[in-house]
């Protein structure tokens, strides 16, 4: 009999997804898959309450070919990856409850089941199979968001496979350099197996080069799409670098430069909804530099940004989504003014704003400072990690430039665009209420951010509201705020133009394919000289063998004249005496 406490909680929501995929078109049946998109993540949740104790949890043992795979390992780690994964499938099915799609139901589901059911995988070859499910299930959500989105679903799908792949042989390299052991903990870069699978989480993770999908696909996908895109599997990768990464100093450098470089794009980009996509790159830096820092602080500091994170940045991208819903567009230079229409989507988009930001009482405010802190503590042993402090600054800062202020001002206020529309349909209302109640109750000041703390995986001895921290971070923001103020006054901040910011994509995308079409063109062209030598040999090939064995040929002109008729005889009475034999 199957024990239903060893299944991964992730397999149920797969399970749910494939059923969504089966359940016919129709209002009615729209409604059944509202209830497995929203009951599915809840019993997860509830399945992950009934496996966790206070012990780490190793079950779901299957050996294939030899290999024994430990399909589920819920530990203080991983626990927290799972339930913020449920809360977030909850949060975005009711989000999407006015959808009537099939497609993005079940796709959300399985995408969602995958990513819970790979951070609680205990074995690289687990990873591996959920690590690729992520990919392909969530790759119809993108392209849900029409004809502009295939070819950069096309892109994610490459990309995502070649992590894939690169994870997989790296696994293989890892396990024969360690006795043939394929469980996922602590991994490092001292093997090859190391340093592949390093990269296969960087592309996922959106390390600088390899960041571009994020920019490429999630503004083309569908409304609903690109809130789903934005919770799973960026904080899946981060996930993997906390398991096995932790301490690997390079990390500290990449997640420095990620927290700095999307600042720059942010502020030029005209597609909203690509500025927050830059805005979530540069937040994973700060994740990616925690754990490179290593320290039980940092540590914490980036389960607890984590966590946070996913709520207020599918806060903004639901705000955003709502916008696009109801007028159509998410592009910077056509919007303003909405706050008329639109006043409790704005209230919810400057939580989300103020969020991110890190103001005081909500949500990062009381996560982001124990990163820096982790940072500034490890300077005074290695001097050098004061670049990285004020790296991590001025980030903080530029985050409140593009995220926190360019956002709401140019969606709700600004000029007005003269749109009058509805306010967010219902179900939206609701989700977004959820998430900024959660970005404020998670940094409320009695009682709520222990809630948080009381989900890392190191005992917390960090006090957030001190009054240095309240009065140096509000120096911070108004800062920035009273840059952008100065910048606006003397027409300085660059403008919102319609246009494509190009990135580094630009090497495959514009470059690659020009490349690719001249070498096309080469061997066209070498293709033609080459079949002119083939017809110029075979001729005189064909030339040759007539001037030799043609009646008028030297064979003819060496040969008696009879012998070709004696020799056909003897052909023919060789061919009949065997005949005669073997019949």
């Amino acid at each position: 009999m199957i024990d239903i406490f060893q299944i991964n909680p992730g397999l149920w929501m797969i399970l749910a997804g494939l059923i969504c995929a089966l359940v016919p078109k129709g209002d009615t049946f729209a409604l059944v898959r509202k209830v497995f998109i929203i009951g599915a993540p809840i019993f997860a949740g509830v399945m992950i309450t009934q496996i966790y104790t206070s012990q780490e949890v190793l079950a779901g043992q299957i050996t294939i070919g030899g290999l024994e795979l430990t399909t589920l390992r819920i530990d203080n780690l991983s626990m927290v990856w799972g339930y913020l994964f449920c809360l977030i499938a909850v949060i975005n099915g009711i989000y999407g409850f006015h959808e009537k799609c099939r497609i993005t139901d079940s796709s959300a589901l399985i995408y969602a089941g995958a990513a819970i059911a790979g951070v609680f995988s205990g074995d690289l070859l687990t990873l591996f199979l959920f690590w690729e499910l992520t990919a392909i299930s969530s790759v119809f959500l993108i392209w849900k968001g029409g004809k502009r989105a295939y070819a950069a679903g096309i892109r994610y799908l490459a990309l995502h496979v070649l992590s894939g792949v690169l994870l997989l042989a790296g696994a293989i390299f890892y396990a024969h350099s360690n006795g043939g052991d394929y469980s996922f903990n602590a991994i490092g870069t001292d093997t090859l197996g190391g340093w592949l699978i390093l990269f296969a989480i960087g592309i996922k993770c959106g390390f600088p080069f390899l960041h571009m999908w994020m920019q490429d696909a999630y503004p083309k996908a569908s409304i609903t799409g690109t809130v789903i895109l934005s919770a799973f599997t960026t904080k899946m990768a981060i996930y993997a670098l906390a398991r096995g990464y932790v301490g690997v100093d390079i990390l500290i450098y990449i997640g420095a430069i990620m927290t700095c470089f999307p600042v720059f794009f942010a502020l030029i980009e005209n597609d909203l909804r690509r500025v927050l996509a830059f805005s979530l790159n540069n937040q994973l830096g700060f994740m990616v530099c925690g754990i490179g820092i290593g320290t039980e602080l940092a540590l914490n500091g980036v389960v607890g940004q984590v966590f946070v994170h996913v709520i207020f940045k599918s806060l903004l991208f639901m705000s955003i989504g709502a916008v696009m819903y109801r007028v159509g567009t998410a592009k910077a230079s056509e919007l303003g003014g909405l706050f008329r229409s639109m006043p409790i989507t704005a209230v919810f988009c400057l939580i989300g704003a103020g969020s991110i930001a890190a103001f005081p009482l909500l949500a990062a405010f009381v996560t982001k400072a124990m990163i820096i802190s982790a940072v500034i503590y490890e300077a005074a042993y290695n001097p050098g990690l004061y670049v990285i402090a004020a790296m991590l600054l001025f980030a903080s800062a530029g985050v409140m430039e593009h995220s926190g202020i360019k956002v709401p001002y140019f969606t709700f206020f600004s000029h007005d665009s003269g749109r009058r529309v509805k306010e967010a349909p219902w179900n939206m209302l609701v989700a977004m209420g959820l998430a900024a109640l959660l970005c404020i109750v998670l940094a409320f000041p009695w009682g709520g951010y222990q809630i948080l703390y009381s989900l890392m995986p190191y005992e917390p001895n960090y006090q957030p509201y001190t009054v240095d921290h309240v009065v140096f971070q509000l120096q911070l923001l108004f800062a920035a705020i009273s840059a952008f103020c100065v910048l606006k006054k003397f027409k300085l901040y660059p403008a919102e133009k319609r246009g494509e910011i190009l990135d580094f994509d630009w090497t495959y995308r514009k470059l690659g394919l020009g490349i690719m079409q001249w070498i096309g063109a080469m061997w066209t062209r070498l293709s033609v000289q080459t079949k002119r030598l083939r017809e110029r040999a075979i001729e005189s090939a064909g030339r040759r063998l007539f001037q030799v064995f043609s009646p008028a040929g030297a064979m003819s002109e060496s040969a008696p004249s009879g012998l070709a008729a004696v020799l056909t005889a003897a052909m023919l009475i060789i061919v009949l005496i065997f005949v005669y034999f073997i019949r």
